[in-house]
Formats: C-alpha cells, structure tokens, sequence
C-alpha cells in the first residue's frame, strides 16, 4: 500500500514516488493493473501518472506492456550515491585508520537497507558492501541500529512485509527475539551482528543521531579480528566518528 501524503505535499508529485518505489520493490517492473492494486489509486490517474514518468524517462514501457523503471533514474542514483560518498568518505576513512576494519555508511529506503558510502579496510581479507544495493535489515548489525530507533508496531510492520530469511544458521528470524535484541540496541545505543548475515563475520554499528538523514555507521570485518577487545575499542571511536557525520551531513 502506498503511503499516505504528508500535510504540506504535492499530493501528484507524492503519488508518482509512490509508484516509482511500488515498481523498485517488485523487482523493478509492474503491469498498470498491480500498480492500481497495490496503491488503491483508480486507473485514470495511473495512466496520468505513468505517462508522464515515461515521458521524462523515470519510466519505460516494455513489448509486453508492462512497465519498467527508467534510465533517467540512473545518473540520479549514482549523483545521490556520490554525494554521500563525497561528504562521509574522509570520516570512515578515518574509522579505517583507526580500527583497521571495512567501515560502512546505511540508511534505510522504505524496508531495506542500502549501503551509501563505504571505505574498505586495507587488510588482505576485508569485507566488501556494494553501494546502493538493497538488503534486509533484519541480519545486519546497521539495521538493527536503525530499526531499533522505530517503535515496536512499527518494526513488526516491517519484519510482516519483508519477511526475515534465514541467510546462516545464526539470523534471528522470530520477530520476538528480534525485538528483544532491539530493546538492548536502544539501552547500549550498539548493535551487533555475530554471523547472522555470513558466517565469520562480525559487525558493529551505532546509528548517527542528530543528522538529517536515518543513517548508521558500522565496522565489519572476520572474527578473528573483531575481537572483544576490538569492539571495546571501536565503540568510542564510531560515536566520535558519527557525530561529526551528524554535523556534516546536516549541513
């Protein structure tokens, strides 16, 4: 179901979001009558709405009809990934320098989770993120860290829509327990992920409060190298580190 707009918005230019996001969650293509279904928005203003996106090439229509997301989205996304990068790189480079492990930018879109900045540790073995790319939050040390900054309802809304799939014998897939690590995440302000996304790996995130952006800043790296006494050590830096990310972000 499409969001409702907010009080102050262009309710066409809100609606026409809603299907672009509608299209990117089903998997990048949808036929008119989906897009009616899924946004309870009647078909003329579908046709209205598409029509214009396929005009200025946010859309495409495909030899089956259907319609497809479009190549005008392209440059906007990787101009959007660059300005993140641009304006945190320094920061988690310096993270790098001084933990020694891959750090990483997150921010949730919608459901999921998306990587928008990254610097990779110089470690021979080091954990690699491709920016832009969509994952579910609920196996990853950053969602946590931002779901844990929603209510309860809200993230069982969540968890309902997206489902929460087994990725190692370790992922949480109970949404109780998951809310019960959430409940530890808001009382340490950390979150953690021991192999729940990939086996022997280990990740540590804070959210970065104060910006205007819902991001998260986290480290990750293999076991044997994120020891406890790493994770100490990390803690204090990431919350140094993400608050001057709140600072440069907002600016």
């Amino acid at each position: 179901m499409a969001q409702q707009s907010r009080p102050g918005g262009v309710q066409s230019v809100g609606r026409a979001l809603d299907i672009l996001e509608l299209i990117d969650q089903a998997g990048g293509e949808m036929a008119l009558v989906e897009v009616s279904a899924a946004s309870g928005l009647p078909m003329p203003t579908i046709h209205r709405l598409v029509r214009t996106l396929v005009d200025r090439n946010y859309l495409r229509q495909l030899p089956d009809r259907r319609y497809a997301l479009g190549s005008r989205l392209i440059p906007l996304g990787n101009s959007a990934l660059d300005a993140f990068g641009s304006r945190s790189s320094s920061a988690l480079a310096d993270v790098v320098r001084r933990l020694g492990e891959s750090a990483n930018l997150s921010a949730l879109d919608g459901d999921m989770l998306v990587y928008v900045g990254q610097a990779p540790s110089p470690r021979a073995m080091r954990m690699f993120t491709e920016l832009g790319q969509h994952v579910h939050p609920h196996c990853r040390a950053a969602g946590k860290a931002l779901l844990a900054q929603l209510g309860d309802d809200e993230v069982r809304s969540i968890l309902d829509r997206i489902g929460m799939p087994p990725m190692t014998a370790a992922t949480i897939t109970d949404p109780d327990e998951f809310i019960a690590q959430l409940d530890r995440v808001r009382r340490e302000g950390v979150a953690h992920e021991y192999g729940e996304m990939e086996e022997g790996v280990v990740c540590l995130a804070l959210p970065v409060v104060g910006g205007t952006a819902n991001l998260a800043l986290s480290i990750s790296g293999p076991a044997s190298r994120m020891t406890e006494a790493l994770q100490e050590r990390a803690v204090p830096v990431l919350r140094e580190v993400a608050g001057e990310l709140a600072t440069q972000l907002a600016v």
